[in-house]
């Protein structure tokens, strides 16, 4: 196989793949999962927490034939790294160098990973899983300049009489999630434009996972010592840190199958074939970068703050100011259904952000919780959950939404309304309401009789709890401000009504 033809086969693969993600996360119709969906539950994490065991075997095959091209390919946070050295490429060339690598602290990383994974420590899960990682940054950075970009046109489409576009909100869902979402593409760019691949050779927990499969692959970046002039253009072209040109050694655990080596090499003494021997490297002398280590700082920033960011004033028939809403304390926070439990929901939820991105009724937001930050919640200021929409079960990959159908959602109880008397205008301000039982979906609240009301025109909510699914309609439709008169707790353990 011609030289050039492995790297361009990879490069082709992992802009298909990077593309699909990413359209996928920016998606706010719902249409192009469909298409892009299989990417997204190829991914090794979400593919172990949904105990998808076909694709975790071809994963660990495709590494023990071909190495660790899983992370130059398939992986988008991978791909992202490399776009990001491929530009700063154009202005200098011919810049790594090899380093030993790092196996302390890549060990302890993974180790770290696991055990918070077991712990269910949702957020550390969250920070350091690479998937979810690039996620967060499409779903809080590129998303909101994609829907900005879409309003222009639907202005344009509409002021043509033209509906092709329609606007879409954009609207901070989570401040701390935000906030990492920018430190962490800060940091990534600034390690992939100095040394390429330090955050898969250091911090991935994905990439040393797969790393202890690499090290037996079938086929390997081979250097031909009789063919081999010791140039040094190998290391120094490669993003991985992985080659010693001087010594004729690779370092497999690292190595990703780029190919910049092979497309480098004066002599084509590179070969990507079967190898069963590999020279162990002499003592290197050359200095490693200290930026190395910079992906950890600051991304614990924003771990423990809580905010929402503040809209613009809604305005009524352009008369009057309506006051925002207040998220209400839910004693138990409200999952999706098909969620099953809160417990089993943290355990498998990577908080990638997928469902965020997908939802159509802007009704979850990531959780501000510390121990299960980034973690999507459900809250109903904006929109409420509707009970044909199935988006989030239909889109998440990690099995901690499972698909369930339309006519399943509708029996699912996942949480449970509770009237607050002293908020209800029926009760403050004497006068008839009942918005909360004409918009019930599932018929759960009836308006009853106030007591004392001399006037009989006064009817107060009921709640059915038998009924009630926690879709969250009432909560969304109370005219109360800004902490509304019905709002939805959730329940830990999911069930059919």
């Amino acid at each position: 196989m011609h030289k050039k033809t492995i790297q361009r086969i990879r490069r082709v693969l992992a802009a298909v793949f990077f593309l699909g993600i990413t359209l996928m996360f920016l998606d706010f119709t719902g249409t192009l999962h469909t298409f892009f969906g299989w990417m997204a539950k190829a991914q090794f994490l979400p593919s172990v927490l949904a105990l998808n065991f076909i694709v975790i075997a071809i994963l660990l095959i495709i590494t023990l034939l071909f190495g660790r091209c899983y992370c130059s390919v398939i992986c988008p946070m991978g791909v992202f790294q490399d776009g990001v050295a491929h530009v700063y490429n154009w202005f200098k060339k011919n810049r790594y160098t090899y380093s030993k690598a790092h196996n302390i602290l890549r060990y302890t990383v993974l180790g770290l990973f696991i055990v918070v994974l077991i712990a269910g420590v949702g957020s550390l899960v969250a920070l350091l899983a690479p998937y979810s990682a690039y996620g967060r940054i499409v779903q809080n950075l590129f998303s909101p300049i994609y829907q900005w970009c879409n309003n222009g046109l639907a202005a344009v489409s509409e002021h043509f009489n033209r509906y092709t576009f329609y606007s879409k909100e954009v609207w901070m869902r989570s401040l701390p999630t935000f906030i990492i979402a920018a430190v962490t593409f800060v940091a990534i760019v600034i390690l992939a434009w100095r040394n390429g691949r330090t955050y898969c050779n250091n911090i991935c927990p994905v990439g040393t996972f797969l790393s202890f499969f690499s090290r037996f692959s079938w086929f390997k970046m081979h250097i031909d010592e009789e063919k081999c002039v010791k140039c040094g253009l190998c290391t120094k072209n490669c993003k991985a840190s992985c080659i010693d040109g001087k010594n004729g050694f690779v370092d497999y655990s690292r190595c990703v199958t780029c190919g910049n080596c092979m497309a480098v090499c004066p002599k084509e003494a590179i070969e990507y074939k079967h190898a069963k021997s590999n020279p162990v490297p002499a003592t290197s002398t050359e200095s490693v970068d200290t930026g190395k280590r910079a992906f950890l700082i600051g991304s614990a920033v924003a771990l423990g703050t809580a905010a929402f960011a503040q809209e613009k004033k809604k305005v009524d028939g352009g008369l009057a100011f309506i006051e925002d809403k207040v998220a209400p304390e839910r004693t138990t926070p409200i999952v999706p259904a098909g969620s099953g439990s809160l417990d089993r929901f943290r355990k498998h939820c990577t908080g990638c952000q997928l469902c965020v991105s997908q939802c159509p009724n802007d009704v979850l937001r990531p959780s501000t919780d510390l121990m299960h930050l980034m973690q999507p919640v459900m809250s109903y200021e904006r929109g409420w959950c509707r009970p044909e929409c199935t988006a989030c079960s239909d889109v998440c990959p990690a099995g901690a939404i499972v698909k369930i159908t339309k006519e399943e959602k509708t029996s699912i109880k996942k949480g449970q309304a509770v009237w607050v008397a002293r908020n209800c205008i029926v009760v403050a301000d004497g006068v008839p309401c009942g918005n909360c039982a004409r918009h019930c979906p599932a018929e759960a609240i009836e308006m009853v009789p106030k007591r004392g009301d001399d006037t009989g025109k006064l009817f107060i909510p009921a709640v059915n709890e038998s009924k009630c699914i926690g879709c969250g309609a009432c909560e969304y439709v109370c005219p109360a401000r800004p902490l509304t008169a019905i709002f939805v707790n959730g329940v830990e353990q999911q069930r059919t009504v």
